[in-house]
C-alpha cells in the first residue's frame, strides 16, 4: 500500500495541480504543526475584465496587480492602489459580505501584507484551506503557482523568499464556470468565490514529515499499518509514539524518505458509539507531528454494512457547507458543531458531506462527535468525460481529498461523483477514479457514488447502472413524491436489485417554506413535506437490504436554480430546518425513524 509515495509521485508530474510544472505535495495536518494564522481582514479590488492579470493584447502578465506597488508616484500612471482598496474577511465568501457582490463570477484580487517572524535556517509553506475555483498566487511579486478546484487545499513552499519585514501576498481568486470545469457550469448550490477556507504560514525543520497515514489494516486483524513520507535531507528513521497503547516503533527511512511498517496491537475501536481517539506523535529527526487518530475497520458483508465487524444501520443526512443561520460558506469549529449537533438531535450517526470535500474542521468536529461520513469529489451532473483535462481535474480533487483526510477514520465512504449520466466514456471515468481512489486509500473505506434510480416496471424500482458493479454500495438518489409522483406512490413503490450489496440511498425528499402551512396536498408546505416523509420511512422499511439513508437535506441552502418567489427566494427549500435554524415537521417525523432503526440496530 505505498499510496504515500503514490501521491507525491502523482504530484511531482503534475497531476495534482493545475500545471505540471506548479505543483507541490499537500502537507497534511496544519492543525499539528506550528503555524501562524494569515487570516483576518485582506484588501481585495474586484476586477471583472482581469484588467490585473492581462494586457490590452489580452497576454498575461505578473507585472501589474501581482507586484501590489504603493501608488505613491504622482508622476507615474498606475490604475490601482490596494492600500485604498477595501476590506474583504478571509476566511469568507465575497457573496454574503457585500450585496453589490452576490451574484459576483469573476476575479477579485485579495493583498495581504504581513511581518513574519521566521528562522531562516527552517523551511516556510503558505498553505490554503481552499479558494474557490482558481487561484494564482504571488509573493513579493515572485509568482509562486495556482491551483485549480474550489474545495480542496494547496501550498506552496516560500523557504528563502520571505523578506525581513514587510510581506505581500497577492492571491488571484476566479469563480467563472467553465463547462469543461469540476463542477460544469450547471449546479445546484451557490457558486461562493474567494479565499473561503483559513490561509496559513507553516514553518518545519529542514527534514519534516509532509504526509503520514496510521490506520487500522483491513486485512490483518489487531495490526496498525503506519506509512511516513519524510520530505529534506534524509533522516535516519521515524518514530511512531502512541502512549496509550503503550507504542514507541522505530523504523528506519528508506532514500526516498519513505516507510512503512505494522504493529501488532489491539487498540479501542473507534464508534459512534464510543468515538475513541488516540494521541499520535510522529518523530523524524527533529520534526514532530501530532494527531488524534481513531481506529475502526469498515466493510461490507453481503446487504450489511459492518463497522468494526458489526453490522450498523447509517442513520444519516446531507449537508451543504452553509453556515447555520445566515448562510453563506461555512469555515469554523463552531460553524461545524452547530450543524453537527442539528444531525445528533435528528438521531443521525452518519453525514453526506455533498457535493465537494467540505472543510476540514467539519470533518474533525464530526469525528469527534461519533459521525460516520461520506466525502465526494464535485463530478456532478454532466461532465465532460472525453476531456483529459477534465479527467487530470478531477482526479486532482480526489487526490486532495484523500491525502487531506486519510487518517480521519470516521470517514466510510469516498464518493466519486452524483447523478451524472449514463455512457460509455462516463463508466471509464468514473471506473479510473474508483480505481484511483482504492489505491490512494488501500482498501480502508468504501467506494459509492449517487446514482439515479429506474422504474423499471409500473412500481417496480431498481438502479439499472453498470457503475453499480464497480461500487461497494448500491448508491442512488430517489425523489418519489416530488420530482417523481406525489407522497402516495411511496406506497406502490417495490425495490429489487440484482447485485447482493448494501443498499444505501443517498437522497430523498421534498420542499417546504418554514411556517407555511396548508393541506397535505399543497406543495411548498410543512404538512406536505411532513406527509411526504411519513410516506417514504413506511416505503424505507420493505426496501431489502437497505443499510442507510442520506435524505436530501439538513437546512435549506442558497441556490440560484431556485427562484419561485416568497417561497424558494434562491434557496432550495428541500432541508428539514431553515435558513434561519427553525425545525419543520419533517424533522420529527425522521427523528421519530431514526429512533426506531437505532433501537432495532444499535450502535455498538
Amino acid at each position: 500500500m505505498k499510496y504515500l509515495l503514490t501521491t507525491a509521485l502523482l504530484a511531482m508530474v503534475g497531476v495534482l495541480s493545475g500545471t505540471a510544472a506548479e505543483a507541490e505535495p499537500l502537507i497534511t495536518n496544519v492543525p499539528g504543526r506550528y503555524a501562524v494564522s494569515l487570516d483576518g481582514k485582506w484588501r481585495s479590488i474586484v476586477d471583472p475584465f482581469e484588467n490585473g492579470y492581462y494586457d490590452y493584447r489580452l497576454n498575461p502578465t505578473d507585472m501589474l496587480y501581482a507586484q501590489d506597488r504603493d501608488n505613491d508616484d504622482p508622476t507615474r500612471l498606475q490604475e490601482y492602489d490596494f492600500e485604498q482598496a477595501r476590506d474583504i474577511d478571509v476566511p469568507g465568501d465575497w457573496n454574503t459580505q457585500r450585496p453589490e457582490l452576490y451574484y459576483y463570477e469573476g476575479t477579485i484580487w485579495y493583498r495581504k501584507r504581513f511581518s513574519p517572524e521566521f528562522h531562516p535556517a527552517k523551511r516556510q509553506f503558505i498553505h490554503f484551506g481552499a479558494a474557490n475555483y482558481e487561484a494564482i498566487v504571488w509573493l513579493n511579486g515572485e509568482r509562486l503557482g495556482s491551483h485549480t478546484g474550489g474545495f480542496t487545499p494547496f501550498n506552496f513552499e516560500v523557504t528563502g523568499k520571505l523578506r525581513e519585514g514587510e510581506n505581500s501576498l497577492v492571491v488571484k481568486v476566479d469563480n467563472k464556470r467553465h463547462p469543461e470545469g469540476v463542477p460544469t457550469v450547471n449546479a445546484d448550490w451557490w457558486n461562493y468565490g474567494g479565499l473561503t477556507r483559513p490561509v496559513t504560514l507553516i514553518e518545519t525543520p529542514a527534514t519534516f514529515i509532509r504526509d503520514y497515514s496510521v490506520q487500522l489494516s483491513p486485512t490483518e486483524k489487531n495490526t496498525i499499518v503506519c506509512q511516513v513520507q519524510a520530505d529534506g535531507p534524509a533522516a535516519a528513521d521515524v518514530l511512531l509514539e502512541i502512549p496509550e497503547l503503550k507504542i514507541s516503533h522505530r523504523h528506519a527511512l528508506a532514500p526516498d524518505g519513505m516507510a512503512e511498517f505494522a504493529i501488532k496491537t489491539k487498540p479501542e475501536r473507534w464508534s459512534p458509539a464510543n468515538p475513541k481517539l488516540y494521541d499520535v506523535r510522529l518523530i523524524a529527526g527533529t520534526d514532530t507531528i501530532t494527531d488524534r487518530i481513531g481506529f475502526r475497520t469498515i466493510r461490507t458483508d453481503g446487504t450489511k454494512i459492518l463497522l468494526n465487524d458489526e453490522e450498523i444501520f447509517c442513520r444519516g443526512i446531507s449537508i451543504h457547507e452553509e453556515r447555520p443561520y445566515d448562510s453563506g460558506r461555512a469555515w469554523s469549529d463552531e460553524h461545524a458543531e452547530t450543524l453537527l449537533s442539528w444531525a445528533k438531535d435528528m438521531g443521525c450517526n452518519f453525514v453526506r458531506l455533498a457535493h465537494y470535500p467540505h472543510n476540514e474542521n467539519m470533518v474533525r468536529m464530526a469525528e469527534r462527535m461519533g459521525l460516520m461520513v461520506w466525502s465526494e469529489i464535485p463530478v456532478y451532473w454532466t461532465i465532460h468525460w472525453d476531456n483529459p483535462e477534465t479527467y487530470t481535474n478531477a482526479s486532482n480533487q480526489l487526490n486532495e481529498m484523500i491525502t487531506r483526510d486519510r487518517n480521519r477514520c470516521n470517514i466510510i465512504i469516498w464518493s466519486i461523483a452524483n447523478e451524472t449520466p449514463r455512457s460509455d466514456s462516463r463508466l471509464k471515468f468514473l471506473a479510473n477514479l474508483a480505481s484511483e481512489a482504492r489505491t490512494l486509500d488501500g482498501g480502508v473505506r468504501l467506494i459509492g457514488a449517487a446514482m439515479e434510480k429506474d422504474e423499471v416496471s409500473p412500481g417496480v424500482m431498481s438502479v439499472n447502472d453498470p457503475l453499480e458493479d464497480i461500487l461497494d454500495i448500491i448508491s442512488f438518489n430517489e425523489y418519489i413524491g416530488w420530482y417523481d409522483g406525489t407522497p402516495e406512490k411511496c406506497d406502490r413503490s417495490e425495490w429489487t436489485f440484482k447485485t447482493r450489496k448494501p443498499v444505501f440511498i443517498s437522497e430523498w425528499g421534498g420542499g417546504a417554506l418554514y411556517g407555511m402551512h396548508g393541506d397535505a396536498t399543497h406543495r411548498f408546505t410543512e404538512e406536505y413535506q411532513e406527509d411526504l416523509y411519513r410516506h417514504h420511512t413506511r416505503m424505507l422499511d420493505r426496501i431489502p437490504g437497505l443499510a442507510g439513508c442520506t435524505p436530501w437535506i439538513l437546512k435549506d441552502f442558497r441556490s440560484p436554480r431556485r427562484h419561485l418567489p416568497r417561497i424558494q427566494d434562491d434557496f432550495n427549500r428541500k432541508g428539514l430546518i431553515s435558513d434561519k435554524g427553525q425545525r419543520k415537521k419533517a424533522f420529527y417525523v425522521m427523528k421519530e425513524w431514526y429512533d426506531k432503526k437505532a433501537a432495532e440496530v444499535p450502535d455498538k
